[in-house]
C-alpha cells in the first residue's frame, strides 16, 4: 500500500460528518481512535459492517476508543442509510459520526482506495480500510479488505487490546493472543528489569539455542 501507513502521522484533514464538521486531530485528541471506510451506503457489506460497529461500540467505549466511519456518498445518503443500518441491527443505534467525501481528497489522503473498483461513473471509491490511530495522530494499525470481505471485529477488538498493552507496558501479544492470556517481554528488557516490571514474575521457554529471549509473564 503506498502513501499512508504505520507509524505515519495521521493528516490533520476537516471532514463533514453526521455529527457535523470535525477537525481529525481534535476528534482524536488523546484517545485511540479507529478510522474505517465503506466502499459505498445502500450495499450489503458495508451495512452489515456499520451495524455490527454499532453493536460493538460499547466494547470500544469500555477501552476508552473513538469511531469515525467514511464513504464517499453525501451526508444526506447517510442519514438516510443509517436507517437501514439500525433496522437490520435490530435498532441498535448508530451512535459513532460518518464522514462524507464526495470528492474523493479525503480517502487519497488517508490511503484508503480501491486499487480496482469503480463506481458506475468511473470515480475511484473507498476500500474497506480501517486504521487504528494513537493518541500521538499516528497509525498504529491497518487492515485492508476487499469489498467482498467483511471485517472481523473480533478481530479488531484483540488487536486493539495488544496495541494498548503495548503502550502501557514493555510486552507484545504472541500468535493468536487472547484477552487475558500470558504476553512476551520485550526483548530489549533485561531479566533483572522484567522483575522490577512485572512483580508477579516472568516464565522463560526452554529452547535448542539456549538463547532466552522468549519470557511470558501476565499484564493488565
Amino acid at each position: 500500500m503506498p502513501g499512508l501507513t504505520i507509524g505515519d502521522s495521521l493528516p490533520n484533514l476537516q471532514i463533514d460528518t453526521t455529527h457535523g464538521t470535525i477537525k481529525l486531530h481534535d476528534y482524536v485528541a488523546d484517545s485511540f481512535t479507529i478510522i474505517f471506510s465503506h466502499p459505498g451506503d445502500f450495499t450489503p457489506v458495508c451495512t452489515t459492517e456499520l451495524g455490527a460497529m454499532a453493536a460493538y461500540s460499547h466494547k470500544f467505549a469500555e477501552r476508552g476508543v473513538k469511531l469515525l466511519g467514511l464513504s464517499c456518498d453525501d451526508l444526506n445518503s447517510h442519514k438516510e442509510w443509517i436507517k437501514d443500518i439500525e433496522a437490520y441491527n435490530n435498532g441498535k443505534k448508530v451512535t459513532y459520526p460518518i464522514g462524507a467525501d464526495p470528492t474523493r481528497e479525503i480517502i487519497k489522503q488517508l490511503n484508503m482506495v480501491d486499487p480496482d473498483e469503480r463506481d458506475p461513473s468511473g470515480d475511484i471509491v473507498p476500500s474497506r480500510a480501517l486504521h487504528i490511530v494513537g493518541p500521538d495522530k499516528k497509525i498504529k494499525l491497518s487492515f485492508l479488505y476487499p469489498a467482498s470481505t467483511g471485517r472481523n471485529l473480533d478481530e479488531v477488538i484483540r488487536a486493539l487490546d495488544s496495541l494498548q498493552k503495548a503502550c502501557k507496558y514493555k510486552i507484545a501479544t504472541p500468535a493468536n493472543w487472547k484477552e487475558g492470556e500470558e504476553v512476551v517481554i520485550a526483548p530489549s528488557v533485561s531479566d533483572d528489569e522484567a522483575r522490577k516490571m512485572f512483580p508477579a514474575g516472568f516464565k522463560t521457554a526452554h529452547l535448542p539455542s539456549n538463547k532466552h529471549y522468549l519470557r511470558f509473564t501476565h499484564v493488565q
